[in-house]
């Protein structure tokens, strides 16, 4: 095993933050992000996670995710086509900008690897295709169709985990020094709430505002301030389904200039305001 793998922290990007509505996907929707990953895969994998939903004779569920600035692999299954693919298919999302939606219709399953920011390209070499879903093709160095049978071999969520993981372990390289350093300044940016420009990323990693931008370019795709902005708008999304309800308050914690921007600002990435989220969180 590499030495790497054992000063690399597994956590210092990962976040759960982003599903909208949580406790009522989890009630329609068998959702689990635990899956474990390799340690030859933590410096790009942040974890496995699975969704299986069965939607016969009832209404599509729509399900939205504020994403993350992250590539994610799937698997899926279904009884009808997705994304504009047939089913089974095995897809390869790129960074999404804006609120991912999809409606759970019929029945249908997914495993997925979610790469952390950048992930993707240092383990593959190839940045990734922003807001795009495509068929996966050799960029993992593993047959697709290899893949998809690896997988489809078991019905137990964490099997196909195991399985979709044992197919990545072989693509795992020695992580640039220069993509390492981007994780600690992702880490920063994730856990660290007081952080709200780029300017303040930039000083903590000790490197000027325009090296930042051309290092999140070059492996995450998006720049450090749209990033910067999806990490507190999860921040912001959580404390809500939490019960926080004093809106001008979360709004000053976060960086907003004041509650005004911060509702604006809610309501372009979100799709409704910050009163209606809390107001629906609540009646859950």
């Amino acid at each position: 095993m590499p030495s790497w793998t054992n000063a690399t922290d597994p956590g210092r990007t990962a976040t759960t933050k982003g599903v909208l509505r949580p406790e009522e996907t989890a009630r329609l929707a068998d959702l689990r992000r635990d899956h474990p990953v390799d340690p030859g895969l933590w410096p790009f994998v942040e974890r496995y996670w699975s969704v299986r939903w069965d939607r016969t004779g009832a209404p599509p569920y729509r399900s939205e995710v504020l994403s993350h600035p992250a590539v994610n692999v799937s698997v899926e299954y279904g009884d009808r086509p997705r994304f504009g693919s047939a089913m089974p298919a095995v897809l390869v999302h790129g960074v999404v900008a804006r609120r991912f939606v999809v409606d759970l219709a019929g029945r249908g399953r997914v495993t997925a690897a979610k790469f952390r920011p950048g992930g993707w390209t240092a383990l593959t070499g190839r940045p990734p295709a922003p807001g795009t879903i495509v068929a996966l093709r050799d960029e993992l160095g593993c047959d697709p169709g290899k893949l998809l049978a690896a997988v489809s071999a078991h019905d137990d969520d964490s099997a196909c985990a195991a399985a979709l993981d044992a197919a990545l372990v072989p693509a795992a390289v020695e992580p640039d020094v220069t993509y390492l350093a981007l994780l600690d300044v992702l880490g920063q940016m994730l856990h660290d709430r007081t952080i709200v420009r780029v300017e303040q990323a930039a000083a903590g990693a000790g490197v000027g505002v325009r090296a930042l931008q051309r290092l999140f370019a070059s492996y995450v795709g998006v720049g450090p301030k749209a990033v910067l902005a999806r990490y507190r708008m999860h921040d912001a999304v959580a404390a809500l389904d939490a019960g926080e309800d004093d809106l001008a308050g979360l709004a000053a914690s976060l960086g907003w200039f004041d509650q005004a921007h911060f509702c604006r600002d809610f309501r372009a990435v979100v799709g409704t305001t910050p009163s209606a989220y809390l107001a629906r969180a609540t009646q859950r």
